[in-house]
This record gives C-alpha cells, structure tokens and sequence, in this order.
C-alpha cells in the first residue's frame, strides 16, 4: 500500500485551482440544491479571486436543481428522464450560481462540455483556449457536462461523472491544483461512513492497486461518482503534473486553506512536470482510436531506455484506425504505459507487427519509418 501514515506536506502556493463541487456536498445529501453550503464555497472563491488566484469550478447538481423544480411530476428511472431533469435544472443551478457571485461582483461564465468536444485535436484546443482566455478576462467559469445530449446511444461520449470531466479540465488548462470536494474527509483505510475506526490517508504518492481497492470500498449513493472516479481522476490530473486534493467541502475555509497549502484532506502529488499542449491531448485518452499491446522487451525500452516503439516489439493491435491517430500502449498483462501518435494505420501494423524494421516497405508496400511510434510522439505514464 503506497501512503504516507503521517501529512508531511511542504507547503505551497497554488495560482490556477480547478475546483470540483461534488452532488452530495451541493446538496448536503438531499433532493435540493443547499443555498448556505453554495453561498459558503462561492465566498470562499470570491476571496481566493480578489488574492489574484485564477479559478474554474466544476459543478455537479444540475440533476438535483431539476428534481427539485420538478417535484410534484413522478421520477423515471431513466436516462431521458435524467436529462429533463438536467435541463431543468441546469439554468436553476447558473441562476444560484449568478446570484451569489454577484454579491461580490463577480462575473461568471459557463461552459457544457461532452466527450466529443474534445475527441479530436481542433475541438480540444477550442476548449482550452476558450478557458484560458476567460482566465485572462478575469472571469469565473463554471463547468458541467452536457447531461442533455449525451443520450444512450452515444452513451460512450459522456465523461462519465464530473470527477473525471474536473481531472480533464485541469489538464487543459494547465492547473497547479485540482480540489475534488465532496461529503467525505479524503482517501481513508475503510469507508468511515460505516467504519469508525477508519484512518484519513493524507498523502499517496502513487496510485497503486491497494488505492484502487480502497476507493472501490467507498460509494456515494447520491451522485455519479465514488471515490474510485476520484482517483481515477487523480490518476489523470496527476500524470499531467497537476496536484490533486480530495477533501471534506464542509470543512470551514476548506478551499482558501487547501490553496495556501494547509494539509487538508488526502493529497496527490503530481507524477510529472508539466507536459506541453500535445502530449497532455495525448494522455487524457479522449482521441485514443486504438491500442497496441507489446512485449517485455519493448515495454521495457519504452519505459526505461526512452526508445522509440518498433514493430518488432508489437504483439497485438485493437481498433480501426488512421495514420495519425493516437493509440494506447499495453503490455501483454494488461497494463497501460502509455499513449503516442501512429506512424502506421491498423491494417499496416497488423501485417508488420513482430517483424524487423527493414521489412517494413517489403510486408505493406511503403515506408513511412523505421518506428510504429516515435519517442516524440509519445507519453508515458
């Protein structure tokens, strides 16, 4: 198990925070939006703005809001239904929002986004370069997913939760910190909900398969998420160099403290510097098209000598995909290393996969190098 049983935490200053507002924590664990919890973490942001922090929240309760405003009609258990809900709701919930950043003379802005929006190169830096000018405009952006097309059918355009759309935002935008508040203290040994006795884990420095274990142990009834989507969020933020804090959003000051570096919660140390544009689009999974599993001896020259991926080291290939595109990188036990750009489509690589480089025109009839994926193409993780 990888955590520290003590919070040695140097502290820090943190100027551009992702903040994620967790279902249960807007709604203290009703069906209703809690006016005296929002009205709390918007002061806590107007401050940390007038300390010149740049800040972009990530709000669920869209649902929620439209359940309440819709009260006396009787719930489907259904996806449709959830998405009249969020419709609903999702203007009640900017309009709180609005009414409360304008107490401190704050504007506020919002941004819906799905899955697709960010599949492919352009729609990504679309949406980071619009972020990051309403960072410079001095304005605050609220996040959500757009519940209200992603229907069943593209099911597999939705983000998922908001725990991970929050680890995705933090990415584009190069945050310092990602804070994930919610109705619980952090990552503990036991779900405290139903162990006492339970510990708060205030440091992991690598998200292993014990961490896993232990947020799989931990459900949130209300919202979306768990603690699992949390560090798996964690997982995402932290490899693009991004610090993460899951923390108890109840706690008093609980924003304006994390940022000044106070030990709050459970701290995830970023994994890695700061990544350029490119390779961050590459690791947050969203235009993988396939995915290429290797063997040892190739997983082992990716990840310790920083070589480039031949095809002799392939042993597998999933997927359709195009010359240029992105795939996933895998060993033969199923674990992901990392992530890079195909010099190859997947019809070429299924004819040269196992075979040595100078065989490559021979096997499809064309070259395009001697590498399946370039060193500089590539991300590890």
């Amino acid at each position: 198990m990888t955590f520290a049983s003590i919070a040695i935490i140097t502290p820090m200053s943190y100027k551009r925070i992702v903040a994620k507002f967790g279902t249960c924590l807007l709604t203290s664990g009703t069906e209703h939006l809690d006016l005296q919890v929002m009205s709390s973490l918007v002061e806590q942001t107007a401050r940390l703005y007038r300390q010149e922090k740049e800040l972009i929240i990530v709000s669920s309760g869209a649902i929620a809001a439209g359940r309440e405003k819709l009260s006396g009609i009787l719930e489907r258990k259904s996806t449709r239904f959830k998405q009249v809900l969020a419709s609903v709701g999702q203007s009640r919930l900017m309009s709180t929002y609005e009414q409360l950043f304008s107490q401190h003379d704050i504007t506020i802005a919002q941004a819906l986004l799905t899955k697709a929006d960010m599949s492919d190169r352009s729609g990504y830096l679309n949406a980071r370069n619009t972020l990051l000018a309403l960072l410079e405009l001095r304005l605050i952006c609220i996040v959500n997913e757009n519940d209200v097309v992603a229907l069943d059918e593209i099911e597999e355009l939705k983000f998922g939760d908001n725990d991970n759309l929050s680890a995705m935002v933090a990415n584009l935008v190069d945050a310092d910190l990602l804070v994930l508040l919610t109705d619980i203290g952090g990552l503990y040994t036991a779900d405290p909900h139903y162990h006492p006795e339970a510990k708060l884990i205030p440091r992991v420095d690598k998200i292993d398969a014990e961490i896993e274990r232990l947020g799989s142990k931990s459900i949130n009834e209300q919202g979306t998420g768990g603690m699992l989507t949390k560090i798996e969020a964690a997982r995402l933020a932290t490899a693009s160099g991004v610090s993460v804090v899951i923390a108890d959003g109840r706690e008093p000051e609980v924003l304006t403290r994390i940022s000044s570096g106070e030990n709050i919660g459970t701290l995830f140390p970023p994994q890695a510097s700061k990544m350029e544009s490119k390779k961050r689009w590459m690791l947050s999974g969203l235009a993988s098209r396939g995915r290429i599993t290797v063997d040892k001896g190739a997983a082992k020259a990716i990840r310790e000598q920083n070589r480039s991926l031949l095809p002799a080291g392939i042993v597998a290939v999933e997927g359709d995909f195009q010359r240029g595109d992105t795939l996933d990188i895998f060993t033969e036990q199923g674990k992901q290393i990392g992530c890079g750009i195909t010099n190859y489509d997947s019809q070429d690589i299924a004819a040269i996969k196992g075979a040595h480089s100078d065989q490559i025109a021979a096997l499809v009839g064309h070259n395009y190098g001697d590498e399946v994926i370039h060193r500089n193409n590539m991300v590890i993780l």
